[in-house]
């Protein structure tokens, strides 16, 4: 069997998008949760469900621009920390399922785009650095791993994780 980089790719977004295999993904990391549990924050501190969401969502978006080649729509954060943003309202349900649902079309997005690139476009230059596609992609899967961890984390301090495999 010839496996090709983008397959295995493929084979990590799935596995941290939808698919229960070795960790839990993130499209489960959020089901059912409701605008006030993304918006809760333990008592000793940290970030919200929704910031992860918020930040996870505006470095998938720009990663998406990047890889069809276009300047994404939003100007570029001022850090790092700027992309989490608020909290989140916890009374804002109309809010919550909006973020939720952008999350949903930029993964599925990403994943056709990932699904249309050739050996050559993960060897390409990442933008303007010494850096290949390929890798900056490997490292994204995992960023995105890492916050469904937290929310999961999270999820079971408040109380509304449920054990899905």
């Amino acid at each position: 069997m010839n496996t090709m980089a983008t397959d295995l790719l493929l084979i990590q977004k799935d596995d941290t998008w939808d698919q229960c295999n070795w960790i839990v993904p993130l499209a489960k990391a959020l089901e059912g949760l409701t605008a006030e549990q993304a918006a809760w924050i333990p008592p000793s501190g940290g970030l919200s469900i929704w910031q992860l969401v918020n930040h996870m969502y505006y470095y998938n978006n720009r990663l998406l621009y990047r890889i069809q080649g276009t300047t994404p729509s939003q100007p570029a954060a001022d850090d790092n920390v700027s992309t989490f943003g608020d909290s989140g309202d916890p009374l804002n349900t109309d809010g919550w399922n909006q973020v939720i649902q952008d999350t949903h079309s930029v993964s599925a997005e990403l994943r056709a785009q990932i699904a249309s690139l050739q050996q050559s476009d993960l060897e390409a230059p990442y933008m303007n650095t010494e850096e290949k596609l390929g890798h900056e992609l490997a490292r994204w899967v995992l960023h995105d791993a890492y916050h469904a961890g937290q929310i999961v984390l999270l999820r079971r301090q408040q109380g509304s994780w449920n054990i899905v495999f």
